[in-house]
Formats: C-alpha cells, sequence, structure tokens
C-alpha cells in the first residue's frame, strides 16, 4: 500500500488535521452531542418513556418499515435503471442521468408537493395513493434513488461488456449471466446504496410532510411526530425520539462501512 503523499510545507498537515476536526466538530460533534445531552435531560427514566410512548413507538416502526419498503425498492429499481444507463444508448439518456440527481437538488417539500399533484385527489392519472402508506414510500423512493443508481453505475461501468461476452460465448444464457457473473460482482455496490438510501429514508421529512397525512398510529412517521413534541413545548422527549433515529442511521453506516472492510480483507 503506498505511504500517503506528504506536503512540503511544514506543518500544513497538522494545520489541515486542526482545520478538519474543527469543521466536523462544529457542524457534526457538537450538536449530536447537544441532542444526546437535551434527550437526556431528565434521566434515564424520562428517555425511555419519551421513546417508547404508544405514539412514539408506532412512528419509529412505521419509519423504519418504510425506509426498510424503500430500500428494496431502489435496490431493485435502481439498479435496473444504472443498468439501463450504462449498457444501452438510446436518445436522450443524458437527459435521463441528469434527471437522476435532481432529486439531490430538489427540495424534499417541493418533491412532496409533486407527488401530491400527480398522485393526490386531483391527479391526471386518476392514481389517488395520497394520505397512505404507499405515498410514504413512493416519497421516500423518489429522494433516494439516487443512492442506489450512482452506486452502481460507475462498477458496471468499469466491468465491461467483456464479461458478458465471454459468458455468453462458454454458452451460458443471459439469465445465467445476470445471477451468476454479474450480480455477484455488484452486490458490494448494491448493498452500499441500498444502506446509504435506508440512512437517509429513516430520518426523511420534507417529502413525506405532506403527502403522508401525519395521521397517528396509522401514517406518522418519527420526523413528523418529532415535530409535534418541538411544538407541543416537549423538547427532552422530541430529542430522545431523534436521537433514536440518530442511532439507526449510525448503526447503518457503521455496518456498512464494516462489510466494505470486510470486502477489502478478503479480496486482497
Amino acid at each position: 500500500m503506498p505511504e500517503p503523499r506528504q506536503s512540503g510545507v511544514p506543518g500544513s498537515g497538522q494545520l489541515a488535521f486542526g482545520v478538519s476536526v474543527t469543521w466536523l466538530s462544529l457542524t457534526v460533534l457538537l450538536p449530536v452531542a447537544a441532542l444526546v445531552a437535551l434527550a437526556s435531560e431528565k434521566g434515564a427514566g424520562a428517555f425511555i418513556d419519551a421513546v417508547t410512548a404508544p405514539q412514539a413507538r408506532a412512528a419509529l416502526l412505521l419509519s423504519v418499515a418504510a425506509a426498510a419498503a424503500t430500500a428494496v425498492v431502489n435496490a431493485i429499481f435502481g439498479t435496473a435503471l444504472a443498468w439501463v444507463l450504462v449498457r444501452h444508448s438510446f436518445r436522450g439518456r443524458g437527459l435521463v442521468n441528469a434527471i437522476v440527481d435532481l432529486p439531490f437538488a430538489l427540495p424534499t417539500v417541493v418533491a412532496g408537493l409533486t407527488l401530491l399533484a400527480i398522485y393526490g385527489p386531483a391527479s391526471p392519472l386518476g392514481i389517488d395513493i395520497a394520505f397512505t402508506r404507499v405515498s410514504l414510500v413512493a416519497a421516500l423512493a423518489l429522494v433516494t434513488l439516487p443512492f442506489v443508481v450512482r452506486s452502481v453505475q460507475p462498477v458496471l461501468a468499469a466491468l465491461g461488456s467483456e464479461i458478458e461476452e465471454a459468458a455468453l460465448t462458454l454458452g451460458a444464457s443471459r439469465a445465467q449471466v445476470c445471477r451468476r457473473v454479474l450480480l455477484p460482482l455488484l452486490v458490494p455496490a448494491i448493498v452500499s446504496g441500498t444502506a446509504l438510501a435506508f440512512a437517509r429514508a429513516v430520518g426523511e421529512f420534507g417529502s413525506v410532510v405532506i403527502v403522508s397525512g401525519n395521521v397517528p398510529f396509522k401514517t406518522e412517521v418519527a420526523p413528523v411526530y418529532i415535530l409535534k413534541r418541538v411544538e407541543s413545548g416537549d423538547l427532552p422527549g422530541a430529542a430522545a425520539v431523534a436521537s433514536m433515529l440518530l442511532l439507526l442511521a449510525l448503526v447503518v453506516l457503521l455496518l456498512l462501512r464494516w462489510f466494505e472492510r470486510r470486502r477489502a480483507e478478503v479480496a486482497a
């Protein structure tokens, strides 16, 4: 493994490290520490009561379930879209490729409003899924689509078509090529994109607050419940539920890093 290049400017490494740590502390570590401190302000008993309250528990479970369903949907259709963009040439491919990144730039509230206009009571398509759990998954799928596509696309492009052609030459069917040759090579990228999509979806607020209806025990997700706790003046309770979302996202990301590290060790 090559050694990191050292800058020729004396002390530049320490300066860069100090600036990086300071910026990370100001933007991530201190806010997270403040959230944890606020959540534990009234003690462990109050924290447990806040996160196990029936409405809070239902909102957390719905957030996890909707995020998991979204991750599965994106794993399937995101991989398929990446395949189309890499393996097929068609008019408008550049436009489609640009549209994939649109959810990154589009305000999530606008995404929710767009879905309400298309799949709401006044839908021009005659499809009304607004204020249902299906609308939750649709909204989350929209804002997290780029994660899987952009994780799989470069890996698929790097593989080229030689592997497929060799397998076909040896007598494998296209289904066997996809299942036994390409899919094992794409699994790490799919897992990475799916995990990021889940971590993003579990705390999503803007796109779901409009289309879900926010009905307690039915379509109310944890971020909306947190907002209601803040509006009612229960900041410690809101912070307790928020810290659970934070912990869940952190666990997913740590598992993803562990998976990538294990894959690298096996490959070595």
